[in-house]
């Protein structure tokens, strides 16, 4: 008789921590299973649908029989020209779209891959914290070790470089960094960007900057890219998505570019780990890319509209918060009393409105609530109406 086959997970699986938004899925369809009208303010998945003139620039391109082979491993060559005039028009920023581009499927992708192109087991990598989960988790699989950057606000929820240990920089070999900022909303200046090149440049640090959310701006004060700044290809690349901009989360589309031999190195991981982007994709990504501005401001114009009335009705509750410039979140403290995971396990329980706990982005992120501009404007009033009476 055979015996049962042991299946044990390797430890880097062991170690990791639950991942957050599958908690919050979970914690969703509890809530739905019980009857709840749900209210979700939790993941930062647009319910805007993406704009026609995309999703018919698809439909076309799918029909093409070309684009049903493999895809090439960097992306067409079309869409990262695309990428580039994209970049030169909206930043200025020059980029050979050959070597300086590379398509991924979403930058979760590319964030995921980079530490396992230049990371060695035992060297530091600099992880923002509060921050993305992958940030950390994409340290862990490659064998290195994270140092947190806690992100506060006596700061501005920026790093404070100053307080790194030499030995620490001295052993670092990249650094994430993410402006417009997940899940604080904080924006970054010029001077930071700088300050950033030049702590590359003395201790030899690749800079991976996450841009996500660099199109959902406010009052017209447009985020900078790093790419703008000077010397910022020599030490870095940045991670851009088409997820948030056009409302593409499902497409799975989005785009490295900088230093060419980092982007180089990624390209390594990416061609012996997967395929490539669906091609039609690609190309309906290029008309994407060209959207004109009306739609882009008509967007931004719904989130901003959202972000009004929430600002206004959290802070009239009494909850501490300070209005964002740009990306679609509000990052506030909560009421005495509560701590991250009991605030919203309160307000799902008692108001039907679900958030996300500021300590599952880490442990500096305790104390805080991240809402997301994710519903439309009647919603995002009765979620304020709601929270008031459950308070």
């Amino acid at each position: 008789m055979r015996s049962k086959l042991v299946v044990e997970l390797a430890s880097r699986v062991k170690n990791l921590p639950p991942y957050l938004f599958a908690s919050i899925d979970k914690m969703k369809q509890e809530a739905k299973r019980k009857g709840v009208d749900l209210i979700d303010m939790s993941i930062g998945d647009p319910d805007i649908p993406t704009p026609q003139h995309i999703v018919d620039a698809l439909k076309v391109a799918a029909e093409k029989p070309e684009h049903h082979r493999y895809p090439s491993y960097e992306g067409m060559l079309s869409f990262r020209e695309a990428v580039s005039d994209w970049y030169k028009r909206r930043f200025k920023a020059v980029l050979d779209p050959k070597d300086e581009v590379l398509s991924l499927i979403g930058s979760k992708e590319g964030i995921g891959h980079i530490p396992l192109a230049f990371v060695e087991p035992g060297d530091t990598v600099l992880v923002p914290s509060p921050g993305y989960p992958v940030y950390p988790i994409s340290v862990l699989f490659a064998g290195g070790e994270s140092y947190i950057m806690p992100l506060t606000k006596d700061n501005g929820f920026l790093p404070d470089f100053k307080s790194i240990p030499q030995r620490t920089l001295m052993n670092t070999k990249l650094m994430f960094i993410n402006y417009p900022n997940n899940p604080t909303s904080a924006v970054a200046p010029k001077e930071f960007y700088e300050e950033v090149i030049n702590l590359a440049y003395k201790y030899n640090i690749i800079v991976c900057h996450d841009a996500a959310y660099s199109e959902i701006y406010f009052d017209e004060e447009k985020p900078l890219s790093f790419m703008e700044i000077e010397g910022a290809k020599d030490v870095g690349i940045e991670f851009h998505s088409l997820s948030k901009t056009y409302n593409m989360t499902g497409w799975r589309i989005g785009f490295a570019v900088g230093n060419r031999e980092i982007i180089a190195g990624l390209g390594k991981i990416k061609t012996n780990l997967d395929s490539g982007v669906f091609e039609a994709i690609q190309e309906a990504s290029v008309t994407a890319l060209s959207t004109d501005d009306p739609i882009l401001n008509g967007i931004r114009k719904t989130y901003q509209d959202r972000r009004d009335i929430l600002y206004k009705g959290l802070a009239n509750i009494g909850l501490e918060l300070a209005k964002p410039k740009a990306s679609f979140y509000l990052w506030a403290k909560v009421p005495k009393g509560f701590d991250s995971s009991g605030f919203v396990a309160h307000i799902l329980e008692k108001a039907g409105v679900l958030s996300t706990p500021g300590n599952g982005f880490g442990a500096p992120g305790e104390g805080y609530v991240r809402f997301a501009l994710t519903v439309p404007v009647e919603r995002t009033k009765e979620a304020v109406d709601r929270i008031k009476k459950a308070l």
